[in-house]
């Protein structure tokens, strides 16, 4: 039997998409329908409950195949960014409509019911949150959703910041949490994948996924010293270094992101865990 990443495929054992007809068993399957996440952010639970725990947090404007939604208010399907699959608060979503042609640059930018800073906002939008802009007015970017934005804070869709470590290291002192991707929260994986998509650089969401197809392994790393924006592994964490000393990470440690010398983050994985280095990998 074909063995198949419950986090990337959207098969459960009453319900499978439609595209996995042939592949799968499944006593039904079901079309996509196209949803866009329209909450500031969104968990993306194992199962639909509200205590179930969270893999990962869709963000504003990201698309959303929905397979399945519940009269009980939740959608099963999978995140258009990464593929991951699970279970999100209907009242997050709604249908597709116009294509997003902007990107939140800025770590966070207040939507506004007007064009004016004096307004008070109605919501927060993280980093990486995807935005159709209808027209511009002022200093602001009038949004096909309602409310403004500060136009500085967004960028072309599909531009590219030029170093994806520089944009990790605004995350410095960001809590750490689990399964989060904003600053409000976030873990270590989802510090590299929101940085590498912040430089046009798509990556999978788990630790890993990113260590399995993320680049290419550093060449004797051990002799030849590590680089700046070397991607580095141990079993279940991943750290970004800054240059060849100091590592940069969101850890369950510190609950927070923090810069430290990597010598002396090896060595206390290792004494907590009883785990080394699995690997460094060079995007």
């Amino acid at each position: 039997m074909t063995s198949f990443d419950r986090r990337l495929t959207p098969l459960r054992p009453d319900l499978a998409a439609a595209h996995l007809r042939g592949q799968v068993d499944a006593p039904a399957f079901a079309e996509p329908r196209p949803m866009r996440v329209v909450a500031p952010a969104a968990w993306l639970r194992r199962s639909p409950a509200p205590d179930s725990p969270v893999d990962t947090e869709a963000l504003f404007g990201e698309g959303f195949a929905a397979y399945e939604i519940t009269d009980e208010g939740w959608a099963w399907g999978q995140l258009e960014t990464d593929g991951y699959v699970g279970w999100v608060s209907a009242e997050a979503l709604a249908p597709a409509a116009a294509a997003p042609t902007h990107k939140v640059a800025t770590l966070r930018t207040f939507v506004y019911p007007g064009p004016s800073i004096k307004l008070t906002p109605t919501a927060a939008l993280s980093i990486g949150s995807r935005v159709t802009v209808s027209r511009e007015q002022g200093d602001f970017a009038a949004l096909a959703t309602g409310g403004f934005v500060y136009a500085a804070h967004l960028a072309p869709r599909d531009s590219a910041e030029s170093d994806f470590v520089t944009v990790a290291e605004r995350f410095l002192g960001a809590p750490y949490l689990w399964g989060g991707r904003t600053s409000l929260g976030l873990d270590c994986s989802g510090l590299v994948q929101v940085s590498m998509a912040a430089a046009g650089r798509p990556a999978p969401r788990d630790s890993d996924l990113q260590e399995a197809g993320l680049g290419a392994p550093a060449p004797n790393w051990e002799q030849s010293g590590l680089r700046r924006g070397d991607l580095v592994f141990w079993k279940g964490h991943v750290g970004i270094m800054q240059d060849a000393e100091r590592l940069l990470h969101a850890n369950g440690t510190h609950m927070l992101v923090i810069s430290e010398p990597f010598a002396e983050a090896r060595a206390r994985i290792l004494e907590k865990t009883g785990a080394d280095v699995t690997s460094v990998r060079r995007p």
